[in-house]
């Protein structure tokens, strides 16, 4: 409860920000899109550290009704760490950097294989296998982070 508490400013100083961007006038709309992409982007970092730093700080919450008493329980037995929690923030970044790769690495290699098969279309099995390799990238985040999940 308390971590929307504390994105729930940031997501709207974000929006007001993104707003007061698209407001302005500029000579260069390409300029202008890109500000405001960029501020939207920085906003959302601050937003992302801003929880990660509540998660981090955050202590084991108290059973506050009979049907999370086996929750309480099991975090006053210590089989619920802190480490556990690291684990997946762990997990999470590598699916996402993973995916964020994954998506730039596609970016430019569907374009190209979309300007080579436009030129000869016998060479889409070519390009379809580099794009598959470039998609591969996405799925060893997500080994990694079943690997991260399993050992916590």
């Amino acid at each position: 409860m308390i971590t929307w508490l504390t994105a729930l400013p940031v997501l709207g100083l974000g929006f007001v920000g993104a707003a007061w961007l698209l407001r302005r006038r500029a000579r260069h709309p390409a300029r202008s899109a890109t500000r405001v992409l960029l501020a939207c982007n920085a906003l959302l970092m601050l937003a992302g550290a801003a929880l990660l730093g509540v998660t981090l700080t955050a202590g084991p919450s108290a059973a506050a009704s009979p049907r999370h008493a086996v929750l309480g329980a099991a975090v006053a037995a210590g089989t619920a760490t802190g480490s556990h929690g690291a684990a997946l923030i762990g997990a999470a970044i590598a699916v996402a950097g993973s995916s964020i790769g994954a998506a730039i690495a596609v970016a430019y290699t569907g374009s190209a294989a979309l300007a080579a098969m436009s030129e000869r279309p016998e060479v889409f099995g070519r390009a379809m296998v580099i794009v598959g390799l470039a998609e591969g990238i996405a799925i060893y985040g997500l080994i990694v982070s079943i690997i991260l999940i399993g050992k916590s």
